[in-house]
């Protein structure tokens, strides 16, 4: 039975600084993605939040899924500083993970530094 194009969902199976960002998207591992990105332990995806978007817990369920192997959060919340919800960060908390929303440049800059220094650090990235 022949099939047609499979739409799969945006995943990238590595860890790997950020080369670039802005123009509504992010480039790393000589790739590029328009949109916004989580960056985890198990790889970058795909993420489904945006400037104008509200924070929600639910958006970070996938970041919640591997807290036993994340230190710190970096949420690069756009061109401003948007506070993360009191649940959010509560749960972060009991997870022992550290939070820290900044403007997506500077968590961009703060997650290759980390990266770099092999810290348990992952990013939540919402283009810019």
């Amino acid at each position: 039975m022949a099939r047609g194009i499979e739409i799969r969902e945006a995943h990238f199976p590595g860890r790997a600084p950020i080369e670039a960002y802005g123009n509504g998207g992010f480039r790393f591992a000589d790739m590029s993605h328009r949109g916004s990105i989580l960056c985890l332990p198990s790889g970058i995806y795909g993420w489904a939040a945006g400037e104008e978007a509200a924070l929600t817990p639910a958006l970070f369920d996938k970041v919640m899924a591997e807290t036993g192997e994340i230190e710190f959060l970096l949420v690069g919340t756009g061109l401003s500083i948007r506070p993360l919800p009191a649940d959010l960060r509560a749960a972060l908390r009991a997870a022992n993970v550290s939070s820290d929303p900044m403007s997506t440049g500077a968590a961009v800059r703060t997650y290759n530094v980390m990266l770099a220094e092999s810290r348990a650090v992952a990013a939540a990235l919402i283009a810019v």
